[in-house]
């Protein structure tokens, strides 16, 4: 009768290292997962990435449009469009778009810009950074990691529609 039964008895000691080590294994794998998934390269959608603005006919010419989730403005001038970064060249400060004046005026040490950006009054060095903008099939989108310095606005800063 002890023929009949299955043979398959483990000692304590070997249970509790098979346990152990799968434990283990466990853990290491998910350090590795983890490890993993901080390093590798992400396509960032939101500002520090690309960011959609709008359709082409949501920007009417003249406008000066805030998009909150690129932290830049949107300008449609009779050149083409001009991504704007709403941060002070002087001290990096959030710079409001005041429609009633007909320009962006910086709260914390006064710098007024025009609509393309262009230092009026300091102390700002010069003018608002802007952003790369590209429209694809009616769509605004505009890359909010490469911001770009410039001296003075010219026409080919802007995309044409």
């Amino acid at each position: 009768m002890q023929e009949d039964r299955a043979v398959c008895t483990i000692d304590r000691r070997r249970f509790l290292g098979i346990v152990w080590g799968g434990a283990l294994l466990a853990l290491i794998g998910q350090s590795v997962a983890a490890m993993f998934h901080y390093i590798r390269p992400r396509a960032t959608i939101g500002f520090g990435g690309k960011v959609l603005a709008g359709r082409v006919e949501e920007f009417a010419v003249g406008r000066v449009n805030r998009v909150l989730a690129g932290q830049f403005y949107i300008v449609r001038g009779e050149d083409g469009f001009l991504a704007l970064w709403q941060k002070c060249t002087h001290l990096g400060c959030a710079i409001p778009w005041v429609e009633e004046e007909d320009l962006f005026h910086c709260p914390c040490h006064g710098s007024t810009f025009n609509r393309n950006g262009e230092v009026l009054s300091g102390p700002a060095p010069c003018p608002m950074d802007t952003f790369p903008v590209k429209i694809s099939n009616g769509e605004v989108w505009v890359d909010t990691s490469r911001p770009s310095q410039r001296r003075r606005y010219d026409p080919s800063q802007a995309t044409k529609a």
